[in-house]
């Protein structure tokens, strides 16, 4: 179904090849992942598969790709439209309508579907996403979650015999994740539709892959095969396969199921042992919510949240798409005004401070990093947060960095991949290290080691005496390095206690390590192999 030949990408300008000399195919009916760290090409890849690369990017495409017997280089993608569905990495991109049932149609009306099949192919996509709902809502006023899953349907209703997906489970809750995954399950298996994916969230995903697709960046080639082979030696993998590799087995789980039944030794050898987290230094107020109830128009998203977070915390946010969680963060940085109750962040009201000054108190990274964004190059926008916020020259370069070393100074920042934006994006905010730091799904796009070098920032900030909220739907994140856990559900504060004793036991929340070792109370695999070195 899909065959690459010896492909390079070469964009304008580039020093070296975004993809070099990649041979791979893909038959029909299968699902292939497409793993890597950020910015190796990734999403190169992809959009080499319906023609975007080089139709739309330019650069120079050398070498043959094939989809369904077309050549891309003889039909540019709205010649593969019958063939190829994609979803990016930013759904707002690919939006060309005002609602969410609207925007499901559009695909059929362009490839001229008959009227009745296309009310049941949308009846039936609302259903299967869990859109029902939001039929009617504008595209703007969805949650970063319900844009996802809208982009999944648009692309869904016209039947594409390719279905290929950049990021699609990110900013979904892990219920939402599972019944996209099992709708892609559905697709795969019963109709034989050939799906690519790129994903970072490898738990979520890998159990489901017929095929790996490795894309190490640099001038490393690209290698593909089995799951269970390529985890063996791969510098990205999920917590899962990890624990498989510290505990020593053979052949490699891939799924919680499987982990849990090879799991009986390692259990045995923990013993009593217990993890060691550290104490949190909890100081004094920074942010406070009383009955705090906020929305938009007719919609009611907060629903009387009263809250305390403290200095020296990094509390996660949780809870499904569209519980309000954005909506909080961006009451406490005066965003949103609230319709009643009281809060203030950082000794300050948000609504009552003006900007220059808030910002200094409070930081807030959204769900869409380029909104902060508005320099020609990586090396102005650096700049200008080091300017803006008054500290030594390079700061923010620096933590960028630490973040996601080898950025190019003079690329401009909507050139670079969702995840590269994201660090940038979360470079300048810490760059003023703001006593109280708001981010919203800071992990969408990161690969591991960028999440590792994330957690060692936050962890570091909470030691010097600053707050962080992080909303988020990486179970394996808050695992890591949220002290405390609050969930939402329906604008309300439903739960409200210490990270183990909140999601430990949750079916939605648990962490792979958590589900594989239970009833032992281990979190990550951090915590199993310091338990290990004391045990020996």
């Amino acid at each position: 179904m899909i065959e690459f030949d010896r492909v390079t990408v070469t964009y304008d300008g580039a020093e070296q090849p975004a993809l070099r000399d990649v041979s791979f195919t893909v038959p029909e009916g299968e699902l292939a992942l497409v793993i890597g760290r950020t910015g190796s090409g990734k999403s190169t890849l992809l959009r080499a598969i319906n023609g975007l690369v080089p139709h739309f990017t330019g650069g120079t495409l050398a070498g043959r790709v094939l989809v369904n017997g077309r050549d891309t280089q003889a039909y540019r993608p709205r010649d593969l439209a019958d063939v190829v569905g994609i979803v990016g990495q930013d759904p707002m991109a690919g939006f060309v309508t005002d609602t969410v049932e609207d925007e499901l149609a559009y695909s059929m009306e362009s490839l001229g579907v008959a009227p009745d099949v296309m009310r049941r192919r949308v009846e039936e996509t609302l259903d299967l996403l869990g859109l029902a709902d939001v039929r009617d809502r504008a595209l703007t006023s969805l949650s970063g979650g319900q844009r996802q899953r809208t982009a999944i349907g648009a692309a869904l209703t016209s039947h594409p015999a390719v279905l290929v997906l950049d990021e699609p489970t990110s900013a979904l809750d892990p219920q939402a994740a599972e019944e996209v995954l099992a709708a892609l399950q559905r697709l795969v298996h019963d109709l034989g539709v050939t799906v690519v994916m790129a994903e970072h969230r490898l738990e979520r995903v890998i159990q489901y892959a017929d095929r790996v697709i490795e894309v190490p960046g640099g001038t490393a080639v690209v290698s593909t095969g089995l799951p269970a082979d390529l985890m063996v030696t791969a510098p990205v993998a999920p917590p899962v396969v990890e624990l498989g590799r510290l505990a020593g087995w053979s052949p490699l789980p891939l799924s919680v199921r499987d982990a849990r039944r090879a799991a009986g030794v390692l259990r045995d050898r923990l013993g009593d042992s217990g993890p060691i987290r550290p104490v949190p230094v909890v100081g004094s107020e920074l942010a406070r919510c009383n009955d705090l109830i906020a929305g938009y128009g007719t919609i009611t998203a907060l629903r009387g949240v009263s809250l305390t977070i403290n200095s020296g915390e990094v509390v996660a946010l949780m809870g499904r798409n569209g519980a309000g969680k954005s909506t909080l963060l961006n009451a406490l940085v005066g965003l949103v005004q609230p319709r009643s109750g009281t809060l203030t962040a950082a000794g300050v009201d948000p609504r009552r401070t003006k900007p220059k000054r808030l910002v200094k108190a409070v930081g807030l990274v959204p769900q869409e990093p380029a909104d902060l964004l508005y320099a020609a190059t990586v090396a102005e926008e650096c700049a200008a947060a080091d300017s803006d916020f008054r500290v030594r020259a390079g700061r923010c370069r620096s933590l960028l960095d630490r973040l996601a070393p080898d950025i190019d100074d003079q690329l401009h920042p909507r050139d670079l991949s969702e995840g590269q934006r994201l660090c940038l994006a979360l470079a300048v905010v810490l760059c003023g290290a703001p006593p109280l730091l708001l981010l919203d799904e800071p992990t969408r796009g990161l690969d591991y080691g960028a999440k590792r070098r994330l957690v060692e920032i936050l962890r570091e900030l909470a030691a010097e005496g600053h707050a962080v909220i992080l909303s988020t739907h990486d179970v394996e994140m808050v695992a890591e390095v949220a002290t405390r856990v609050l969930v939402l559900a329906d604008g309300e504060l439903v739960s409200d206690g210490e990270t183990a004793a909140v999601i430990a036991g949750s079916p939605a929340f648990a962490p792979q390590v958590a589900k594989i070792l239970a009833p032992l109370p281990f979190l990550t695999v951090g915590e199993v192999a310091t338990a290990l070195e004391r045990a020996s």
